[in-house]
């Protein structure tokens, strides 16, 4: 019986060793679980400072076919981060930015359609930056006037997420500038960007400036063009960098010297751009590339264009 007993005991005390086994495995296993969940945003959001690191080495770099390379990784990247954290500003503005950027730097020249969509994509983020900063209404909907009344609420925090959206979105219609849909918006988007202008004139080297430049430059007065506000802004601009963003003059030729028709303005400043030396803004090198590059295509069209 003794025996017996020691027996009975033993299994008793085996079976409560298992329960206990099982109970702490189910809770490791919740740990690891919830562990899992949660080591994909650690990881994202680690990788911001690396992230931003990159987006200054990417701006330094002069070797287009290199940067044309990389990008849509980086791109891909930031998108996966995104994943892990759908309501970070940070990720979004820097995937808002990337898309412009490559969109604008190689695809535009080359198919309007893809880039149309790049910008589209680039908006989309920017837009939902926007929401993160407080403007939770679809700008795209909402009237002109109303929209003024909401940015007039926004601070400085939301330059970068305005700055963003109206560029991609101005850029947007740039590339479906036949659709009278896309017209009807250019007064959303300068409200956008007049809101940037108000907060913080400096910011992205004077891109408000370069923005409206374009913006007054591109038309002929009947149209709202206005060619003195274009100068202003783009005098303005050059004011801010020190003359070492090409783009500005790159930009003031194209559009609106071409619009004036003054031939010896579009010629000078693109030679200008062709000419500068490659180490005239190392922050901005690629930018300054890419302006140099689109330059030599434009001084191609001179003879066609006047």
């Amino acid at each position: 019986m003794d025996t017996l007993a020691a027996s009975v005991k033993l299994e008793r005390a085996n079976i409560s060793i298992r329960l206990r086994l099982k109970r702490m495995m189910a809770v490791s296993l919740c740990a690891l679980a919830l562990n899992a969940c949660s080591m994909g945003q650690i990881v994202a959001r680690s990788s911001l400072p690396i992230l931003k690191s990159g987006n200054v080495a990417m701006n330094q770099e002069p070797d287009l076919e290199l940067a044309r390379a990389a990008i849509p990784a980086n791109l891909k990247l930031i998108e996966g981060l995104i994943q892990e954290l759908p309501d970070n500003a940070d990720l979004r503005l820097q995937a808002a930015q990337g898309f412009y950027g490559f969109a604008y730097g190689f695809i535009e020249d080359e198919d309007s359609g893809r880039a149309s969509k790049l910008y589209r994509r680039g908006l989309a983020h920017a837009l939902h930056a926007l929401s993160v900063s407080g403007l939770r209404n679809d700008i795209t909907a909402l009237p002109t006037e109303d929209l003024k009344r909401q940015f007039a609420a926004l601070g400085r925090d939301a330059v970068p997420a305005l700055f963003w959206s109206a560029s991609c979105w101005a850029k947007w219609i740039d590339m479906n500038r036949n659709d009278p849909a896309r017209i009807a918006e250019l007064g959303k988007l300068a409200a956008l960007m007049e809101r940037v202008l108000e907060l913080d004139e400096n910011y992205y080297h004077g891109g408000a400036h370069i923005f409206f430049g374009v913006y007054y430059g591109s038309r002929p007065p009947m149209l709202g063009g206005d060619f003195a506000r274009s100068a202003h802004h783009f005098a303005k601009a050059r004011a801010i960098t020190h003359g070492k963003l090409l783009i500005v003059d790159l930009l003031q030729a194209e559009y609106l010297a071409h619009q004036q028709l003054d031939r010896q303005q579009f010629h000078e400043r693109l030679t200008a751009v062709v000419n500068a030396p490659p180490d005239i803004y190392p922050e901005m090198a690629l930018v300054n590339a890419i302006a140099q590059q689109k330059a030599r295509r434009l001084l191609a069209k001179e003879e066609e264009w006047f």
